[in-house]
């Protein structure tokens, strides 16, 4: 039985149990001569000529008689036995595991470690095939360097015995690399890759390994490995990366490839539209305090805006990396309400092209003018359109923010001005086509009003309270009768199976679930087609389906 505690990622923490054993994940296990380990409850038995895995006292031989290798074009079937999987690379094709299966084992798994493109394949393909109910075990693969990476990729179990052997031929393993010393070392790199592992459940459970991964990253080959992953394997990471979280740090340029940045810059592409009021376009630099709308120059920004009724005409837009632009609106929303990057004062081309991209799609919307009021980052974008540059040094300048103010005027002046009722409103429809997508955004919207103050703003059809724009989510929240326009829309749909609901929705309650839904998604819960709960999704879509156990929603309103 499996429960997933905690995940970054697709990283994760898991408690297993197997007949009394109970693991957490990520594990290492001991690789141990063939005869110990008795004391042990789930170790791996080694000899000449064979490895086996010993769980609870069933042995599971992971080396077929005749050995094939991963680049062969020989094709391997599964191999079950009580619940144990042993899959040899390359697999057959259109091959299946076992429906019982609850550790599946890339019995060589080491090959692949010095072929990122084969390992990043693999372990995705893999992954895919077992679904999330299943341990992964990768034998023979691990070291202090690697561990981060591989359960960053989605591997749950991994063994010492690469370290053991490397270190009694005298090659010291830690997490920085290799190292060339004297004498055997084996038990030393036995005991770095238990501590490694240590803090790489500690930067799961954090929701930031991540970050951990981009320190540890060092060789040429793992270094491809993760370009390869952020590549070919986006879609695999983004489907389980959390629409919400904490602050983290983008500090190298591979990081810029995060999949929660690149989903933003995909979303910005996708599906956002600007308010269609709004005529003038300002583009601000963006601020070390997140959400930008509580920094201290954003304050000032703003006061140079908001200088009368021609403020409702303007869109107030961020130029920014990771994420290239962020339209004021969608500030509270995660990443952009909580990354921070090193700020020097120079764009790496991969920054450039980026932001060149992000503010040519935006210009396509057409406004009437453009104000830069980025200082020198203006040279970024300054071919892209006709615009008026209002910056004298510091953006915050006086002399800055008085041509600010001054600029927005001008450019104001003879406009048709927009009411306050308006501005709300379509500032509402901006946030939800590009929280839930366009269809679901005009269902919602139907006859609404929003009341409030930025970035509190309520949404009502009448006197009937449909959400509520929440900045500690960083998103739009639903009530129950916001979830029915949800609902009609055909997003974001949980079905449960039929039985009361008294609390929170568990996994092992779920009928199906829309596998759009990210972890930290507004999840309206359906019964026979009739919405009985709204909540946040505690897990993706294809997990509430896959899992037996955890809570697939936090249930925040349900029908009585």
């Amino acid at each position: 039985m499996l429960e997933v505690i905690s995940r970054s990622q697709r990283g994760r923490v898991c408690e297993f149990i197997r007949n009394d054993i109970v693991i957490r994940t990520p594990a290492v296990l001991r690789a141990l001569p063939s005869g110990a380990g008795e004391n042990d409850d789930i170790y791996l038995s080694v000899s000449d000529n064979k490895r086996t895995l010993v769980i609870g006292g069933q042995r599971v031989e992971l080396d077929a008689r005749l050995r094939t290798t991963a680049s062969s074009d020989v094709r391997n079937k599964a191999v079950n036995s009580d619940g144990v999987c042993v899959l040899r690379l390359p697999l057959a094709d259109n091959d299946n595991i076992p429906e019982d299966t609850e550790i599946a084992v890339i019995s060589n798994a080491f090959e692949l470690r010095k072929d990122p493109r084969k390992m990043t394949d693999a372990i995705i393909n893999i992954r895919r095939m077992i679904g999330h109910n299943v341990i992964l075990y990768a034998p023979g693969l691990a070291d202090p360097s690697n561990i981060a990476l591989l359960t960053y990729m989605g591997v749950d179990l991994f063994d010492d015995a690469l370290p053991t052997a490397a270190g009694k031929l005298g090659m010291l393993y830690i997490p920085e690399g290799e190292v060339c010393v004297k004498g055997d070392v084996s038990q030393r790199n036995s005991d770095e890759l238990i501590k490694e592992c240590e803090k790489v459940m500690m930067f799961t459970n954090s929701g930031r390994l991540r970050e951990l991964v981009d320190q540890r990253v060092s060789s040429p080959s793992l270094v491809a490995a993760l370009r390869i992953f952020d590549r070919a394997g986006y879609e695999y990471q983004e489907e389980m990366c959390a629409v919400v979280g904490g602050r983290f740090s983008c500090n190298t340029t591979q990081s810029l490839l995060r999949p929660e940045t690149e989903r933003f810059r995909r979303m910005m592409k996708e599906r956002y539209e600007p308010p269609a009021h709004k005529r003038i376009l300002v583009l601000l630099p963006c601020s070390a305090k997140k959400p930008y709308h509580l920094s201290k120059t954003h304050r000032a920004f703003s006061d140079a805006i908001h200088t009368g009724d021609h403020d409702t005409l303007v869109h107030e837009v961020i130029v920014t990396s990771p994420l290239g632009i962020v339209p004021r609106e969608l500030d509270i929303f995660f990443p952009a309400s909580a990354y921070d990057i090193p700020v020097t004062g120079e764009w790496k081309c991969q920054e450039r092209e980026m932001i060149r991209d992000a503010v040519s799609k935006l210009l396509e919307f057409g406004y009437d003018e453009v104000i830069s009021h980025l200082g020198e980052t203006t040279e970024l974008i300054r071919y892209l359109t006709d615009l008026t540059e209002t910056c004298v040094g510091d953006p915050a300048s006086p002399a800055s923010l008085k041509n600010l103010e001054g600029a927005v005027r001008d450019a104001a002046s003879g406009m048709e001005r927009c009411g306050y009722h308006d501005d709300r409103c379509n500032n509402m429809r901006s946030i939800l086509k590009f929280q839930f997508g366009k269809d679901a955004a005009e269902a919602v919207m139907k006859d609404a009003s929003v009341t409030g103050k930025f970035p509190y703003w309520k949404l009502y059809s009448g006197k009937q309270q449909l959400g509520m724009l929440t900045p500690e989510r960083g998103m739009i929240s639903l009530t129950m009768e916001g979830a029915e326009r949800l609902a009609g829309a055909s997003k974001n749909i949980v079905e449960m199976e039929d039985f009361d609901i008294k609390g929170n929705l568990f996994a092992v309650g779920v009928k199906k679930a829309d596998h759009s839904i990210r972890i930290g998604d507004e999840a309206v819960v359906t019964m026979n087609g009739i919405v009985k709960g709204i909540g946040i999704a505690m897990m993706s879509g294809a997990e509430m389906e896959d899992l037996k156990r955890g809570i697939a929603v936090k249930i925040r309103h349900k029908t009585k």
